[in-house]
């Protein structure tokens, strides 16, 4: 089946949205010790439809980094419940009308659905950005990784038979459909990049190394550390920068005790603002990224953005998309590969250079601005009744 284009007659923006009411029910926000790129996209989505006259809440866990309740930027933040019951009070808020009276519901699922469909008349769009079949048994083992997989891989499609997606990419897309998420009504939006922040900065005279994102067992660390390790006998000097915290923390830095007993590889610089974020990237000789699935891989553009190239996965999903492969970093097919890409582009300063130029290239061809828009024409369809499988451009017109 061929992607539709965006309809061209709401291409300029129109005032479709002024005025209506929109309801994002997502697991966490950015402010969330465990939030990442997920819960970025999900706030610039909704800055855009803030920014288009809409009123825009978004209710999400409860966590000590922020108030129950706040407006931040136009959009309304409710915070409630947990890591799980944030579901059940998202489910009762809808329902009992403490969110209001949406004209439209986007239901971020993030492994399992809010079920809002359950909840109100309203339209719902799903959002998704990546389908967590290998997830499942890594960070649930046994029966509650199986129950979680039968509801995202059957309840979910069926209760949304009818409803609006928005994928983050063409992977995701493609695993949505496998799951029977059928029909013209899978539109992809893909994700912006920041705009590099300005770093005094320079690369690193020695073999520099980042992984950047939260630590959980898929975004699989293990692989990077174990290949830094591994190469610092060839490359003396070498040091790999782990950037971020998470709950698997502890994990890592024992995995990382164990491979690296004198402490002179790996480098764990815990949760840092963007400002050193950014230092790090433009430090680093590459960016390494080995995770299990990625939605999209929002740390490929902000490091692209600094001429840092990333080697990962490519049957992670959407790095197919973030990253075009010898051009602005490569994609491998296992850890050996991925040892030997890492090892390969360190030796190699004139190709590294080249994914270096390329990277910056890519970085600047995916804008916020551009998502919004895209994002805002699909609420515009469905709020008028109508579904669409619009497909983001490789290059955004206004890069």
């Amino acid at each position: 089946m061929h992607d539709s284009p965006v309809p061209a007659d709401h291409s300029a923006g129109g005032d479709t949205l002024a005025g209506a009411e929109i309801v994002f029910l997502s697991w966490r926000d950015t402010r969330n010790p465990e939030g990442g790129g997920a819960e970025r996209y999900l706030e610039q989505m909704a800055a855009g439809l803030v920014a288009r006259g809409a009123k825009v809440t978004v209710f999400c866990a409860a966590h000590a980094a922020a108030p129950t309740e706040e407006v931040v930027d136009g959009i309304h933040f409710v915070r409630r419940g947990g890591k799980l019951s944030v579901y059940l009070q998202a489910l009762r808020a809808l329902r009992r009308g403490d969110l209001g009276r949406p004209d439209l519901v986007v239901d971020v699922q993030n492994g399992l659905p809010f079920f809002s469909r359950l909840a109100t008349r309203a339209p719902v769009v799903v959002l998704v950005h990546h389908v967590h079949r290998e997830q499942w048994p890594v960070v649930y083992p046994g029966v509650t990784g199986r129950i979680g997989w039968w509801v995202e891989r059957r309840l979910a499609p069926w209760l949304y038979r009818r409803e609006q997606y928005v994928a983050v990419s063409r992977a995701t897309r493609g695993e949505l459909r496998d799951l029977g998420v059928t029909g013209d009504r899978v539109a992809v939006v893909h994700n912006g990049t920041d705009p590099a922040l300005p770093t005094a900065q320079r690369r690193s005279a020695t073999p520099l190394l980042t992984t950047v994102g939260r630590l959980v067992p898929h975004k699989q660390v293990e692989h990077a550390i174990d290949a830094a390790v591994a190469l610092r006998a060839t490359h003396p000097g070498l040091q790999l920068r782990v950037v971020g915290s998470g709950w698997w923390e502890q994990e890592l830095r024992a995995h990382a005790a164990a491979a690296d007993p004198a402490g002179e590889v790996v480098v764990f610089e815990g949760q840092v603002d963007e400002q050193r974020k950014h230092d790090v990237y433009a430090e680093a000789w590459l960016q390494l990224l080995p995770s299990l699935k990625e939605g999209w891989g929002l740390v490929v553009g902000e490091a692209g953005m600094h001429g840092t190239p990333t080697v990962a996965y490519a049957d992670a999903g959407g790095t197919r998309e973030s990253i075009e492969h010898d051009v602005s970093g490569l994609l491998v097919d296992s850890e050996p590969a991925f040892r030997a890409a890492v090892a390969a582009l360190l030796d190699d300063d004139e190709r590294r250079a080249k994914l270096a130029d390329g990277a910056v290239r890519v970085s600047h061809t995916f804008t916020w601005a551009h998502a919004q828009e895209s994002f805002a024409v699909v609420l515009r369809e469905v709020l008028a009744g109508r579904r669409v499988a619009a497909q983001d451009p490789v290059e955004d017109p206004e890069a």
